[in-house]
């Protein structure tokens, strides 16, 4: 897990959410992860069919799909977490990351 693609429920929430998804993405960064933010994707008031197809293509540069609170209830979320589990991505609610990004030892030997 490095590539970290972020998901929650955005539509319908004061600022799209947004405060959460920054406040995430930059915890997740200081713990040395690369973090694809759906917040930062988007300019506010892009349509929501827009927004998938940006957001559809940014998970699959990732290896990892992080659930913020209230994912279940986000049928866009719902959409992303569906992709992720057919991609084979790792799957994880935000909270249960807790340790720092560390390189595996295997690719530590190619550089």
């Amino acid at each position: 897990m490095h590539r970290i693609y972020l998901s929650g429920p955005m539509t319908g929430l004061p600022d799209e959410n947004r405060p959460a998804f920054n406040a995430e993405a930059a915890r997740l960064r200081a713990l040395g992860y690369q973090v694809e933010n759906p917040a930062e994707l988007n300019p506010p008031g892009t349509p929501r069919h827009i927004c998938m197809r940006v957001d559809i293509q940014a998970l699959l540069g990732c290896d990892t799909l992080a659930l913020l609170p209230g994912w279940i209830d986000s049928s866009g979320a719902l959409l992303e977490r569906a992709n992720a589990v057919q991609f084979g991505f790792q799957v994880i609610a935000t909270k249960n990351i807790t340790e720092p990004y560390q390189e595996p030892a295997d690719a530590a030997l190619e550089h």
